[in-house]
């Protein structure tokens, strides 16, 4: 089963870190999503350019809207994601939880839908 890891970071918790600590946790994590890719468990990750850099579409009442950064107000932002195969949902969070990013915001773990599955039910 796959299983989408959204990793959001807080900036006030990163610019926090003592000198050097984010190169440091990006490097242990390097390390090890390529464990884990070795393993057959990670299909795929990419990290993301900051929010600031992001646009938000959206179409109301016939208007589109393109706004600056991200779509929610948050102190947390969607930083990257990683694609895993996992054998249930208790396994994929202790994956999770393996990332160091946890100490400086969060990471949503959430089931990737069958979309095969969907395209033969509506017939596309």
């Amino acid at each position: 089963m796959k299983f989408l890891l959204l990793i959001y970071t807080d900036d006030t918790l990163l610019e926090a870190l003592p000198a050097g600590a984010f190169d440091q946790m990006m490097h242990g994590c390097i390390t090890h999503a390529d464990e884990l890719k070795a393993q057959g468990t990670l299909l795929e990750s990419q990290q993301l350019e900051h929010g600031s850099t992001a646009r938000t579409v959206r179409v109301r009442d016939g208007k589109t809207q393109v706004v600056d950064g991200p779509f929610a107000e948050t102190k947390e932002i969607l930083g990257g994601y990683n694609l895993i195969e996992a054998d249930s949902l208790d396994e994929a969070v202790k994956i999770a939880q393996e990332f160091p990013w946890i100490g400086t915001g969060s990471i949503e773990v959430r089931p990737v839908r069958d979309f095969e599955a969907v395209r033969r039910r509506v017939g596309a």
